[in-house]
């Protein structure tokens, strides 16, 4: 978090972070879309309309006094980029955590999850973390419990999991209203 008394500005960064395929950039187009900024998202993308490196957009709340611009990224999911990401997530204020709630993905989740500890190690446990449980209108999911297992999101300060549809856009403001409580838990956050 950056704050500019003489500007009354505050800037965060929110990374939205995921395997392959889980809907990182999904989520975050609807998100800009939400806001009316769809055209100010900027993708890095491979000829095949991957993320190549990430992408990025930024919104900005204004409030009576004080601006707050978030800064948003998401992270590349392919392996092959994977060099790309340590750079993306630097310096963040909160993990935006894209899993695929199709059973057969667990372990892709799992294995991007334990990338976060290689970067970040203990003091992962103080980002707040929201997971999104993404694509719950398919068929054999991953329950949260079993997720909340498998990550130990009982050692978090912060997290909580949301179930998302991206390509519809259900959940996904949510998500993101869920983060910016996290980040400011004294400013009532409205839905």
């Amino acid at each position: 978090m950056i704050i500019y008394a003489g500007a009354k500005t505050i800037q965060i960064k929110i990374v939205y972070f995921g395997p392959a395929m889980s809907g990182k950039t999904t989520s975050l187009k609807h998100l800009m879309s939400s806001y009316g900024q769809e055209r100010n998202l900027r993708s890095i993308e491979t000829t095949t309309g991957r993320t190549l490196v990430f992408d990025f957009g930024s919104i900005t709340i204004t409030g009576s006094d004080w601006k707050l611009k978030i800064y948003l990224y998401s992270a590349t999911g392919q392996d092959f980029y994977a060099s790309t990401r340590p750079a993306t997530i630097n310096n963040l204020d909160g993990i935006i955590f894209v899993a695929d709630s199709q059973l057969e993905y667990l372990t892709d989740n799992i294995r991007s999850w334990n990338e976060l500890f290689l970067y970040y190690g203990e003091n992962l446990y103080q980002i707040p973390i929201i997971v999104c449980l993404n694509k719950q209108d398919l068929t054999k999911i991953i329950s949260d419990e079993l997720l909340a297992n498998n990550f130990g999101l009982e050692r978090f300060s912060n997290y909580k999991i949301v179930h998302t549809i991206a390509k519809e856009g259900k959940g996904v403001v949510s998500a993101f209203y869920n983060m910016l409580e996290f980040v400011f838990p004294s400013i009532p956050i409205s839905h």
